[in-house]
């Protein structure tokens, strides 16, 4: 933790062990807020089918939650990454979590669908602080040298969220129905409102916030995009984050509907897939001791890249078994625990004069999209891995292509900023 950032430290001298505990609670609030949003997104997918009986809807009227839920991600994080540059870290996080909780509890109280995709896109605009701010705090708090380290750790322990979101709501529906789920959303919010009241200092001082009001907030993102070094990390980030969202549109059916699979080993399939992005996320800590972030960042998109695309040779030749499917996929999901981790720590690296508005971009990016890739997964066809493997292989290339150019892309500061 760099010294200017860390202020209390310095004044207020503190033992090697209690400045570890802090590190750890610090890391720990972190990665709640990063998660809470990935498990709004997947805790009650296993409750979709309940929830539209109880709501007296259809199955394409239950997931326009989900749908609404990651427009309201979209919005949120191009709102508040900005606004956390102007106004602080700590207000933003605290009232976003303090609201995720209120649209949790009107979700679980919802009596028709309308209010319920209602609901979950506020919950998804305030969840959205989690995940910018979050990004944006580190970079305050972290100089270049231990971002690798700290990235590696959070993308580590966050990229459990999507695996045991949905174990939980199996869990749960088994006793309760579905509205507990966002009655359990709601005590997260509350939950994380604390961790950052208590544990979390304000990393973003005054005389290093924009000034200006919420316009010039907005504006510091047009600036930051106007920036090749950023925007090519950005694209970079943008362009993984599709395949994510094709891989998870596509594997349910890859896995259940065509190799058979019960929905039981289908979740040991992701659970083990999980572990291997820890691995790689946890790797990146290590590896980039010796290699730079940008190297890393290619080597991995490329690999991923590769993965994919020996899929869809292997898939449109000879055909593909379920084992060499896993075997490419792993492979894949690996590659991304290195992935997505470097091109966060250079993007935020690089956009330090307005962190959250950097924050903003890439989530932004990343979300939309991935939004956009998921149909394309089903439209198609799912009667095999082809077409998840093709817009996953088009999306990689595309991800692969921005990481080469993120290396070549100087780094300038910009030459003039509004601070006040």
């Amino acid at each position: 933790m760099t010294t200017s950032s860390a202020g209390k430290t310095s004044r207020n001298p503190r033992s090697p062990r209690t400045l570890a505990v802090r590190r750890v609670r610090l890391l720990l609030i972190l990665a709640g807020l990063s998660a809470a949003s990935p498990l709004a997104t997947d805790m009650y997918v296993p409750a979709l089918p309940d929830l539209a009986r109880s709501l007296g809807t259809d199955a394409a009227g239950a997931q326009m939650s989900l749908t609404g839920f990651l427009v309201g991600i979209i919005i949120g994080q191009l709102l508040l990454g900005p606004l956390s540059d102007a106004t602080g870290r700590r207000p933003v996080l605290i009232t976003g979590s303090l609201l995720f909780a209120a649209f949790s509890t009107a979700c679980a109280m919802a009596p028709t669908v309308e209010v319920l995709n209602a609901a979950r896109v506020g919950q998804g605009i305030t969840g959205a602080a989690g995940i910018v701010v979050s990004r944006a705090v580190v970079a305050d708090l972290f100089d270049d040298r231990e971002l690798p380290s700290v990235f590696s750790r959070l993308g580590a322990i966050t990229a459990t969220a999507p695996v045991l979101a949905p174990l939980i709501g199996g869990a749960l529906l088994l006793s309760v129905s579905w509205r507990y789920l966002f009655a359990a959303l709601a005590v997260t919010g509350l939950l994380l409102a604390l961790g950052v009241l208590h544990w979390l200092p304000e990393s973003h001082p005054p005389q290093a916030r924009l000034t200006g009001g919420l316009s010039s907030s907005l504006r510091a993102i047009g600036r930051v995009a106007g920036r090749r070094a950023v925007v090519m990390p950005a694209l970079a980030l943008a362009f993984g984050g599709a395949a994510v969202f094709a891989y998870i549109a596509g594997t349910t059916f890859v896995f259940q509907d065509i190799y058979r699979l019960s929905p039981s080993l289908a979740s040991l399939v992701y659970g083990v897939n999980a572990i291997g992005n820890m691995t790689g996320s946890l790797a990146y800590g290590r590896l980039a001791r010796h290699r730079s972030p940008e190297t890393l960042l290619i080597a991995s998109g490329t690999i991923a890249t590769t993965g994919t695309a020996a899929l869809l040779l292997i898939q449109t030749t000879t055909g593909s078994t379920m084992l060499l499917t896993w075997l490419c996929l792993l492979t894949v999901i690996t590659a991304f625990g290195v992935f997505f981790p470097a091109v966060i720590t250079i993007a935020q690296s690089r956009g330090r004069a307005a962190p959250g508005a950097t924050s903003a971009l890439l989530g932004g990016g990343q979300f939309l999209l991935g939004a956009a890739a998921s149909p394309l997964v089903g439209q198609f066809g799912t009667q095999s891995p082809a077409p998840m493997a093709a817009v996953m292989t088009s999306c990689l290339a595309a991800a692969t292509l921005a990481a080469i150019l993120t290396r070549t892309a100087t780094y300038e500061l910009p030459q003039q900023t509004e601070h006040g």
